[in-house]
């Protein structure tokens, strides 16, 4: 696998994933959050494990590997998928697809403690501005820090669980797509009974959907949940945790694009000061310039030898 294509693969998933922000806000306005996400995950997941057996990729697990998958499914699943829905109910599409671009910051700080990465100047100044971005957005526009929504500290913890995941998944030594598939599958089922406590009546709300909503059910399951994870955990272990979760940097752009698109929501200037602020902090943040720098600096080594 190239890296232009995993690159490539990576700009459409999150063109997906972007859109999906919007395709889960209206499917939580009409479904109880938590029964209808237990249902989408579960979805994905016999997707995914359909697509392996037709693959032939399919494999028994040890009992290492399952217990490894079963903690990966608590972050990546459960915690994520969970507050998410539940943040997207009192924040708005464009605010969560905004906080969510904060998902490669919260990778490259956790990569730095777990993975040994180094922690330099724009790295430092990236989170700075991360954090200020993140402010702009959730406050947007108001003052004081009591009108913060709880909606956007339950985005938030998705991105903390959503990062927590990915650090994981790098040091798994299961293939990706496997992994993804039984992760759906368990995390699924644990949501499943979190929503029968959470949610007594969450069963009876499925039963009111209409032909239209299942269609953006099917398309939020399949492309965003299943295919896109398969495919963005896979470019995970290719191209390692820091470098893959760069690319969230497009989803907020996607994001805003499918919530003023689609449901109308208006893009202030104080949120787009906030995305601004993002993706510079997700830019020097995750490494890039460190990187850039490093090449620059082995390309002058290399001149001066020849």
């Amino acid at each position: 696998m190239s890296k232009s294509f995993v690159y490539i693969s990576l700009v459409l998933i999150m063109l997906i994933w972007g859109l999906n922000v919007t395709a889960i806000k209206i499917l939580v306005e009409h479904f109880s959050p938590v029964t209808l996400t237990s249902f989408r995950i579960f979805t994905a997941g016999i997707v995914v494990i359909l697509i392996l057996l037709f693959m032939g990729e399919l494999r028994k697990l040890t009992w290492k590997e399952a217990t490894y998958i079963g903690i990966a499914a608590l972050f990546s699943v459960v915690a994520h998928h969970l507050f998410l829905a539940l943040g997207l109910t009192k924040t708005t599409a464009s605010n969560a697809g905004l906080i969510l671009g904060l998902i490669p910051l919260v990778t490259s700080v956790l990569a730095v403690i777990f993975l040994g990465n180094r922690f330099t100047v724009f790295r430092f100044v990236g989170i700075f501005l991360g954090f200020i971005g993140v402010v702009f957005v959730v406050l947007n526009g108001k003052s004081g820090i009591h009108h913060v929504s709880i909606g956007d500290v339950y985005v938030f913890l998705a991105v903390l669980s959503q990062a927590i995941s990915f650090i994981m998944i790098k040091k798994a030594t299961i293939d990706a797509r496997v992994m993804t598939g039984w992760m759906l599958l368990f995390g699924a089922l644990l949501l499943f009974f979190i929503s029968l406590w959470m949610e007594p009546n969450g069963l009876s709300s499925l039963a009111h959907g209409t032909p239209s909503l299942w269609m953006i059910f099917l398309a939020s399951a399949v492309f965003a949940t299943a295919l896109g994870h398969m495919f963005y955990n896979k470019a995970i272990q290719h191209i390692g945790a820091v470098e893959s979760a760069i690319f969230i940097n497009l989803n907020p752009l996607f994001s805003l694009l499918g919530a003023y698109v689609f449901l109308g929501e208006s893009i202030s200037l104080t949120q787009m000061m906030g995305f601004i602020l993002i993706v510079i902090g997700v830019v020097l943040g995750s490494g890039v310039l460190d990187d850039i720098g490093a090449l620059m600096h082995r390309s002058k080594v290399m001149g001066k030898k020849c």
